[in-house]
């Protein structure tokens, strides 16, 4: 079973950082992303990378301002966020496909995750 941990650190001039931990097992053989809801939304993909960490999905909302990286050694994926803005606030979750997943697949549609985190809520200040 994979269970998958949020957690943020925010950092001044409006930026944070999301931390996805894997737990269980590596995320060697799964595609990672991140993924939102706002209440009354629905939910978004945000940004997602493949398992071999070469390609990378942005949506268009967040491009220039966002990037996912992943560390395999620590089984940890990661959100930088910059600039945010008040339309970025909502509740951001974590997901992995099943593996083995395609070496460069960035999987970009929630519904090819099947492992999902509790989620971690993004406040943005005005």
């Amino acid at each position: 079973q994979v269970q998958l941990v949020e957690s943020g650190l925010g950092q001044t001039g409006g930026s944070l950082t999301l931390s996805c931990a894997v737990l269980g097992r590596t995320t060697s053989n799964n595609a990672v992303g991140w993924f939102r809801q706002a209440p009354g939304q629905e939910r978004d993909s945000v940004a997602t990378i493949s398992r071999s960490g070469y390609n990378t999905y942005y949506a268009d909302s967040i491009k220039g301002r966002f990037t996912i990286s992943r560390d395999v050694a620590k089984n940890t994926v990661y959100l930088q966020m910059n600039d945010l803005r008040p339309e970025d606030a909502a509740f951001y979750y974590c997901a992995a496909t099943r593996g083995p997943a395609g070496d460069n697949d960035t999987y970009p549609s929630g519904r090819d995750y099947i492992y999902w985190g509790r989620g971690i809520q993004v406040t943005v200040s005005p």
